[in-house]
């Protein structure tokens, strides 16, 4: 398994002068070029691999150019063979792979045997005679087959305009899906779409950050002004509508709620007010079924992270309206799976009016809401159910919350305080509390086969995760926020790791964040041209909000960006086929999950203004993969925001390959060249803002 590449930049040349760095001359660079950089720097058996598929790929129909582990850059269009010289080439190419193979196979056995002294020296005379031998199967290959041209990617129909794969509720419906299930995601029906997701014809570029924080577009989401117009009295105060846009405003009646609610909680914890949940340890909350994000919204101004899932909505979604005001959002049924986080992920769990009923399927999803909580973590719930008027006019109101009451007291949660409609519950701090329950009185620990910290989607547990972990600590014990970002020996040695190895992560990471803004920065503020009637920005000039790191391993770029002072939150992505850290980056005080990149990401379209990949080719292409390249570059382009920038960091000859993807695209895209000792370089790239014209 290939190590994802975490190195910072030491220094960036850019190709060519800066006021051409994205002119249009850069899609008509010939396809052999591309090719010639990738011979000669792949270091991998992918290099050799690839010409023998470009030779004797006529007669493929396949969508991704795949290899053995069936993730790499996916084919070209090739222009049709001159018919008389067919058969003299292909005789020739046999020749030449039957020599290859010869050659190889004798200089592979002559390697191992010569001393370990001396392998080191031989090694890079193979890699350049194999570079060689590449590079002149390439040339016959282009002889062959005449000019060779990328062919672009088309637009999807109108109907992907706001597709969510992996999200088909109709279906579900359909193989007798009820009682909430019908929410499930479900990719393995999924077919994967080669094409390009348009924006909707009225889509306007988001506010920049914070304006964009309380204005949003009617355009940009699917939610119509009707079902703005028509919505209740609780919608109506957090959201007005004026022309075009939607305008959450800070001296709106939902807003001073929005306060005296928080407030409410703080005291019912025993707080002042909602700015001492820092100090109480309170650094992040899973708020689920999140409204439009007005709860996170709030509690940000007091260092608070709230990420908030929601079921799939085809129509006027929360946690598009969130994502759009640029906050953490993603798409979680709380239904029968356990969600992609490990246990003991979250300081406070938060679900007000979220259609959750807790005493249903025997407790199971109060099972689920303990194991995502970290010991002394906070249960907030807000519903009419637990309202002393509730159970005046409904008995079975009553019956149910005597089940959850009695049930959470099983599951070691203390009642702190019931005012109103809300109720606050504290997780226990101490394990020896399952211990002293009455035998076969509430739900079992589970054991250790069962109580993993990689969870993706698996089906709910009917036991008690996490109580075996290494990471079961108090949060009023931990570091609070910002300390708790920078962890110490004792709490490095949790997740196998050395003091000295962090440190170099973390400023690698740093000087890699200066590099990419030195390099963004003057392409987005000078020479980026300015959309038409767009004023001149004020201060910070903050154009990226929403970050997606692919690759995340520590958290290090997350770290580096607030470190250096970006109004930015990032998505931590810990794919499925490398080494799970994304406890460590729970534990930082940053958002994050678990993911398989072969899978739609959870969320809808347009929704980050940056996707950060470091080491992810190197990554996938190491696995033994169902997918390739051109699927993973058609998902980034289905998150990516129009205008938004894509930082792919990996070896020469990945980065190459992805350049000629990210053409078929119709991507923006530069290779940037790093003065290091490694074999690295950098592609940076922009989408042009696409939209669907009026029929």
């Amino acid at each position: 398994m290939s190590r994802p590449l975490h190195r910072g930049l030491t220094g960036v040349r850019i190709s060519g002068n800066s006021q051409d760095l994205w002119d249009s001359q850069l899609k008509d660079r010939t396809v052999k070029e591309d090719l010639d950089r990738r011979g000669s720097t792949d270091q991998s058996p992918l290099a050799l691999r690839f010409p023998l598929w470009l030779f004797f790929s006529d007669n493929s129909h396949s969508k991704c150019g795949s290899t053995e582990n069936g993730f790499t850059s996916d084919p070209f269009i090739i222009g049709t063979p001159r018919s008389r010289q067919k058969l003299m080439m292909h005789i020739l190419k046999f020749s030449l792979v039957l020599i290859v193979f010869l050659a190889l196979t004798g200089s592979f056995w002559w390697t191992i045997s010569i001393s370990t002294s001396s392998r080191g020296h031989i090694y890079h005379g193979y890699r350049r005679l194999q570079e060689k031998l590449v590079s002149d199967l390439l040339d016959i290959g282009e002889l062959s087959r005449g000019p060779l041209r990328l062919k672009e990617l088309e637009f999807c129909s109108q109907e992907f305009e706001n597709f969510v794969p992996c999200f088909n509720i109709s279906d579900n419906l359909a193989l007798g899906y009820s009682d909430g299930n019908e929410f499930d995601r479900e990719c393995g029906r999924e077919l994967k779409q080669n094409c390009l997701v348009l924006s909707p014809m009225n889509y306007k570029i988001p506010l920049r950050w914070p304006t964009g924080r309380d204005v949003i577009w009617v355009g940009n989401v699917k939610i119509t002004a009707q079902e703005v117009l028509s919505s209740g009295s609780f919608t109506k105060r957090m959201m007005m509508l004026e022309e075009e846009q939607i305008s959450f405003r800070s001296a709106s009646l939902m807003f001073d709620g929005v306060e005296d609610y928080s407030h409410q909680i703080a005291e019912m914890i025993g707080l002042r007010n909602e700015s001492n949940f820092i100090q109480a340890g309170v650094r992040t909350v899973l708020d689920i079924g999140c409204g439009y994000g007005s709860f996170g919204a709030h509690l940000f101004s007091s260092q608070l992270l709230t990420m908030c899932i929601a079921n799939y909505e085809p129509s006027g979604s929360q946690v598009q309206l969130t994502l759009e005001r640029g906050f953490p959002a993603m798409i979680g049924p709380f239904s029968s799976k356990q969600l992609p986080y490990p246990s003991l992920s979250f300081d406070m769990l938060h679900c007000a009016r979220c259609g959750i009923d807790w005493d249903q399927k025997d407790g199971i999803l109060l099972i689920e809401a303990d194991r995502l909580l970290k010991p002394g973590g906070y249960f907030v719930w807000t519903s009419p159910l637990t309202s002393a008027q509730g159970f005046l006019r409904n008995k079975e109101n009553q019956k149910r919350w005597n089940f959850i009451h009695d049930f959470v007291e099983n599951l070691c949660w203390e009642m702190l305080s019931q005012q109103e409609e809300t109720v606050v519950w504290k997780k226990t701090s101490k394990k020896n509390c399952y211990n002293s329950r009455k035998p076969g009185v509430g739900p079992s620990i589970c054991s250790k086969g069962h109580d993993v910290e990689s969870p993706y989607y698996r089906q709910l547990q009917n036991c008690l995760g996490g109580t075996q972990s290494s990471r079961w600590i108090p949060i009023e014990k931990r570091t609070t926020w910002p300390s708790r970002a920078n962890l110490k020996k004792n709490e490095l040695a949790i997740y196998g790791l050395q003091p000295e190895e962090f440190t170099e992560d973390s400023e690698n990471w740093r000087t890699a964040v200066r590099n990419y803004w030195s390099l963004l920065s003057p392409i987005i503020f000078s020479d980026h041209p300015k959309r038409p009637g767009d004023e001149d920005p004020s201060p910070p000039y903050n154009m990226l909000r929403n970050v997606l790191d692919m690759n995340a391993r520590f958290g290090g770029f997350n770290s580096a960006l607030l470190e250096a002072g970006k109004s930015v939150w990032v998505m931590n992505v810990v794919p499925t086929s490398g080494t799970n850290y994304l406890p460590m980056i729970l534990d930082r005080g940053f958002v994050g999950v678990l993911h398989d990149w072969c899978e739609a990401f959870p969320t809808y379209p347009r929704t980050y203004d940056l996707v950060h990949a470091g080491g992810l080719l190197s990554l996938e292409a190491s696995q033994q993969r169902r997918c390739c390249t051109l699927d993973l570059f058609t998902e980034i382009d289905r998150l990516l925001r129009p205008e938004g920038w894509v930082i792919i960091h990996d070896t020469a000859a990945l980065v190459e390959s992805a350049r000629a993807l990210a053409m078929r695209l119709k991507w923006d895209a530069r290779v940037v060249e790093i003065e290091s000792d490694s074999d690295e370089k950098l592609l940076i790239c922009q989408k042009p803002f696409f939209k669907r014209q009026a029929s």
